[in-house]
């Protein structure tokens, strides 16, 4: 059911009418099939280019929409209640693009990012290492400077449009082997590039239209140019651009928190027991109140911390809390749902079970929700 937004511009309002249109008609009726089959739907994304929603938040120069991440982000909640794959997509994409439109350099922005934000190229964002997930700043990938680029080689793991993607935001060690967060850079890997290769699919639980697969680099030879930032600075690059990722993974936790509450109401009016609706006895009436209010309150929070970044403040902590909040309770929404539903929320032939299954990796990527509590106790430490 259409959820009622607060949107200051007419372009926002037709964005969200446009994005919602495609969903119905063209998300909904194949996301059931395709996560079946494990289909993975890359023209979506090339017709997401092609309608103007793949570069929301980017400049207009260079194909995006020129619109503020709190337009960007209700757009991928719409995508996420549709189809939890496409809309996890378009914020892993926009993940991969941001080290480009906030750091590269007029020339990188101009050759890269066109294709990225009109749907031509899909991309990847390789941060995760077998060893060191939360641990980002112990990744052992090396790009060793050669004097006219770098040669890297080593390993990627859990990377969503893994041996899909067009191209790769690749943060390897170019520092010492010792050097931490001080020693990584940030580097453009076009797909096609020799020596670059991609593991077996993982078979996952969930999300099974969505590709996550271990990226593999032997002796890949990248140019100068490649690098995107400084050299040895690329950890703050991924940090900062994790706090924007954040935002949209609670985005896409709503999305599917709505959907799965959508089921609910519908399941719960349509059901008749002892002469009438589920839905009308009081247990079960109170469950969809709490389940809508967790909804609600998820919603507000991702919108809040969107705001702060639209006006150049800092954003990270809210992000965190956002992420934390919305993923879990897009667990919580989905797992009441198939309690709801009963027998038949335990079948496939409802997407309930569906919904439980996605919304659990919601709490693991983009940094666990155990990552989250730290960081936010981070900043709770600094102001006392």
């Amino acid at each position: 059911m259409p959820v009622e937004r607060e949107l200051h511009t007419p372009e926002a309002r037709q964005l969200l009418e446009l994005t919602r249109e495609l969903v119905d008609k063209e998300l909904i009726p194949r996301a059931a099939h395709d996560e079946e089959h494990g289909t993975f739907p890359r023209e979506v994304f090339t017709t997401l280019g092609e309608a103007g929603l793949l570069g929301l938040p980017y400049p207009s120069e260079y194909g995006g929409g020129d619109q503020p991440y709190e337009v960007y982000l209700q757009v991928v909640e719409e995508l996420a209640r549709g189809w939890l794959a496409v809309g996890l997509g378009v914020s892993v994409h926009s993940l991969s693009a941001y080290p480009v439109a906030e750091f590269g350099t007029d020339e990188q922005r101009a050759a890269l990012l066109p294709s990225m934000l009109e749907g031509h190229t899909l991309g990847a964002y390789c941060l995760s290492e077998t060893t060191s997930g939360s641990d980002a700043a112990a990744l052992t990938t090396r790009a060793e400077p050669t004097g006219d680029g770098y040669l890297v080689n080593g390993a990627k793991s859990w990377i969503t449009h893994g041996g899909r993607a067009d191209h790769y935001t690749l943060f390897a060690r170019t520092g010492a082997p010792d050097s931490g967060g001080k020693g990584i850079s940030c580097l453009h890997v076009p797909a096609d590039t020799p020596g670059l290769g991609s593991a077996a699919p993982e078979r996952k639980m969930g999300m099974n239209s969505s590709p996550t697969a271990g990226v593999l680099f032997d002796d890949v030879r990248l140019p100068a140019d490649a690098l995107i930032g400084e050299e040895n600075k690329g950890f703050g690059i991924a940090l900062s651009a994790l706090d924007s990722g954040r935002l949209g993974i609670a985005a896409c936790s709503v999305g599917l928190a709505q959907a799965a509450l959508d089921a609910a109401v519908s399941y719960s009016r349509e059901r008749h027991q002892f002469g009438r609706p589920v839905g009308d006895f009081q247990g079960l009436n109170f469950t969809l109140a709490d389940m809508a209010t967790q909804v609600a309150a998820s919603r507000e929070l991702y919108l809040s911390a969107a705001r702060l970044r639209d006006a150049g403040r800092p954003f990270g902590e809210r992000a965190a809390m956002a992420k934390l909040m919305a993923s879990d309770t897009a667990m919580r929404v989905a797992t009441d749902t198939v309690q709801v539903l009963g027998g038949s929320g335990y079948t496939r032939d409802f997407p309930a079970e569906r919904y439980m299954r996605e919304a659990k990796v919601l709490q693991i990527v983009e940094g666990t929700n155990q990552i989250q509590r730290m960081v936010i106790g981070r900043h709770l430490a600094e102001r006392a």
